[in-house]
């Protein structure tokens, strides 16, 4: 982080209560043209990191790791605090040698697998954060697992960086008679599965081995930070996928924001973007797939058609005056608020040399303002889905 930063000033609390109703309908745009597991290459034992120098950022909208430390709390006068911090939750034991995680700053990662890298931890906390992400997804679709148009006869399936693997055992449970495939760089996955469900472990960014034209349907979410080449991705997807066959992409922003500006330039919501985004430039892997629209982008460059695209904005906290969106941003919350260390902790560290010390006091920071009730922040998600054209089609 720049150390050539000057503090941001306190911000000043509007004198009139906002508007507290969050738009968040869907828009749609109009058409454009014991568990199986399997593994590719050997694993490396765990190894343990220390912290990396402080990085010299160069942009003056990134305030220095130390400013947390020397920063006042913020007021939490009127904290929601309805959060606690069970973690309770576990994953099962696969196989040995791909349990060879490392270790960085106490949390546990995937073994070295060829390019991959994830930024998410797959611990037992963090993994209990993501399913709570999984329900918020849910609730944003309406109870959807997806939006393709897939019908009732979907044959194969394979969700692409599975995590927990939630998602791929929901679908699996609500399509008995689909094959369905997890693939992930963690065998994070429950040990208990329905039948037709079977997880692979991979690393999805180097050629893929699946036999072309064989997938009805191809899921994949939240690999922001986690992909050095989008195209390259898409391409094997489109590849995977049987003619006539949908692909649905979902991502988010880490860009936290607010409609009133009771999400002030300085904060730790604020900051919470900007230095994702600096971590991704620097390692290679952006954070900016929704702002750069990069998931359209790729689906034209692989030959997709009928794209479509739904946009949600995605409260956090139970600030919103409309039922829906107070219980996503109530879930939502609950989920950061369960593990904000581990989502900051890999990147900020290894790239832009952070210390525990500074993200446990940014933590801190953060947590105070998600319970504050004077702010109203959501973060953007974006779902795009395309059809790989028939044999023929034009």
């Amino acid at each position: 982080m720049s150390d050539q930063l000057v503090e941001m000033p306190p911000a000043v609390e509007p004198a009139v209560e906002p508007d507290t109703t969050l738009e968040t309908n869907i828009v749609t745009s109009t058409p454009v043209a014991p568990v199986p597991v399997t593994t590719s290459g050997p694993t490396t034992p765990g190894t343990t990191s220390t912290d990396a120098p402080a990085v010299q950022t160069g942009n003056p909208h990134i305030l220095p790791a130390s400013h947390w430390i020397r920063a006042p709390p913020a007021d939490d006068s009127d904290d929601d605090s309805a959060y606690g911090e069970d973690t309770a939750s576990s994953t099962a034991s696969l196989t040995a040698s791909i349990l060879e995680y490392r270790t960085v700053n106490g949390r546990t990662y995937h073994s070295e697998r060829g390019n991959a890298q994830s930024w998410n931890p797959n611990d037992p906390q963090h993994s209990e954060s993501m399913d709570i992400l999984h329900h918020v997804s849910t609730l944003l679709q309406d109870g959807k697992l997806f939006l393709a148009p897939i019908g009732e006869n979907v044959q194969k399936v394979l969700d692409v960086g599975c995590g927990t693997g939630i998602w791929a055992i929901d679908f699996a449970d609500q399509f008995p008679n689909a094959e369905v495939v997890g693939v992930d760089l963690s065998p994070q996955q429950p040990q208990w599965l329905p039948p037709n469900l079977k997880f692979e472990v991979d690393d999805v960014t180097r050629p893929w081995t699946y036999e072309p034209d064989s997938f009805d349907y191809i899921h994949m979410r939240w690999l922001v930070g986690a992909i050095p080449d989008w195209p390259a991705l898409f391409k094997e997807v489109f590849t995977a996928l049987k003619p006539g066959g949908y692909f649905e992409t979902k991502e988010s922003s880490a860009v936290i924001t607010s409609d009133d500006g009771t999400v002030t330039e300085g904060s730790a919501l604020d900051q919470w973007g900007k230095v994702f985004g600096e971590a991704g430039k620097d390692d290679g892997r952006t954070f900016r797939v929704v702002e750069e629209d990069i998931q359209r982008k790729a689906m034209e460059e692989a030959g997709f058609v009928d794209i479509r695209e739904h946009n949600f904005k995605t409260p956090l906290g139970s600030w919103p005056a409309d039922a829906k969106e107070r219980e996503i941003g109530h879930f939502n919350q609950a989920a950061l608020e369960q593990d904000a260390e581990g989502f900051v902790t890999y990147l900020w560290t290894k790239v832009m040399g952070w210390s525990l010390v500074e993200i446990q006091v940014y933590a801190t920071h953060l947590r105070r303002e998600l319970r504050s009730k004077k702010l109203h922040p959501y973060y953007p998600q974006k779902v795009l889905i395309g059809r790989k054209p028939n044999v023929g089609e034009v």
